[in-house]
């Protein structure tokens, strides 16, 4: 099969794109449009948590559609309803709201707590709507979780900024401290900064921003788009960290493919009123039926222990790489986890490892010093191994 420049240009250019298009794929592997066959390390950024086209994602789809696709959001639908009360079960939490995109479940929380904000205002009798986040962080590519976040660049991208969104250091305490006014009402932050590199909140640090948080009289929001559904080897991330927060949003692994998200909070954070929230495809039947499957599977007995026991896995085995090679070691949870190059060769080795044949390798680099690594959840050991095998012989040729 052959594609001609034109239908490549029929897209519009967002981003650069190596000159392949992958036409089928099937748990840790995809296929391209020549029949060439990578082991993919991305899997959709965290997305696939089952691999390509799971059995049970097949399944929901098939059967669905011959259901219900989409009701409305005015009306109740069972497949929503069914996935809300699965995740209530499984977290702390009470409500859902469901969206399409872990950017639109985090800017539902950012509404959800500037409205609580409004409800609970402080001493002075002021609204109150600044939420703190973190230097590094990466919430969205909405205008306001691009505000949002501390991705370096930004504030400048799409000028003017939504305003409200001062910056803190991770795993400081005082940083936070220090911004704290009485227009506080929130403070959001990534459990693990995966697009700022892998960069782990440590215990310490989360038990005590949730003190200082309840202290304060203050929402605390944690952004689970890419650290929820099992990929720390918890269910969800704050699982790691003895603490409970007050809103959560799930993207990415929800799915386990298809766009749907979440945002999820206590009871006494639910203020919504009709019209304050919504969305065309927000819960539709289609999706929810999918992610309840996806679920079915995450919590299956042994399924998570597993995760786990293949992060610490690839862990030693990026360890061994990090002795052979002298590169700057490895970090993160569970099957979210980063190699730290020591220099700025983590592009080199993404298109080297792409190119290999006959079988490419799908690696991320989102800083230039650095890999990262997130394979669907069902990896195996066997599939860890060849992907350590082969990074070690692009590592040989780049030394």
């Amino acid at each position: 099969m052959e594609f001609s420049e034109y239908d490549i240009d029929s897209l519009l250019s967002i981003t650069t794109r190596p000159p392949l298009v992958f036409t089928e794929g099937q748990g840790m592997w995809m296929t391209d449009h020549k029949g060439k066959r990578y082991l993919d390390y991305l899997q959709g950024w965290a997305v696939n948590c089952l691999g390509h086209s799971p059995q049970c994602v097949q399944d929901a789809l098939a059967l669905q559609a011959k259901k219900l696709i989409n009701p409305s959001p005015a009306f109740y639908n069972e497949p929503s309803i069914r996935l809300a009360s699965m995740l209530v079960k499984h977290s702390v939490f009470d409500r859902v709201f469901f969206a399409n995109s872990g950017a639109e479940a985090n800017e539902g929380a950012i509404k959800l707590a500037r409205k609580w904000g409004k409800k609970n205002k402080n001493e002075a009798g002021l609204d109150r709507f600044e939420i703190i986040t973190f230097d590094h962080s990466f919430h969205g590519r909405t205008l306001a979780t691009m505000s949002a976040s501390g991705k370096p660049g930004w504030d400048t991208i799409f000028a003017p900024q939504v305003p409200g969104f001062p910056k803190a250091d991770l795993n400081d305490i005082s940083s936070v401290e220090k911004l704290l006014t009485d227009r506080t009402v929130a403070v959001m932050l990534e459990p693990v900064q995966g697009e700022g590199g892998v960069i782990p909140a440590t215990p310490e640090f989360m038990r005590a921003l949730r003190e200082l948080t309840t202290k304060n009289n203050l929402l605390l929001i944690v952004d689970e788009v890419q650290t929820g559904m099992g990929r720390t080897g918890r269910l969800f991330g704050y699982e790691l960290f003895g603490v409970v927060p007050d809103i959560m949003t799930l993207g990415k692994g929800i799915g386990g493919g298809v766009p749907l998200a979440a945002m999820l909070c206590r009871e006494a954070v639910a203020v919504f009123e009709p019209g304050d929230q919504g969305g065309t495809y927000n819960g539709n039947p289609l999706m929810t039926a999918v992610g309840a499957a996806v679920l079915e599977q995450l919590v299956a007995p042994g399924f998570l222990p597993s995760v786990e026991e293949k992060g610490n896995y690839l862990a030693a085995q990026l360890n061994m790489l990090t002795e052979r090679f002298g590169l700057a070691g490895e970090r993160g949870y569970g099957l979210l986890r980063a190699l730290k190059l020591g220099r700025d060769i983590g592009p080199k080795i993404v298109d080297s490892a792409r190119e290999m044949e006959p079988v490419g390798l799908l690696l991320n680099s989102p800083r230039p010093d650095l890999l990262r690594f997130m394979p669907a959840l069902n990896v195996t050991t066997g599939e860890i191994d060849q992907m350590i095998s082969m990074l070690s012989d692009v590592l040989t040729r780049l030394r």
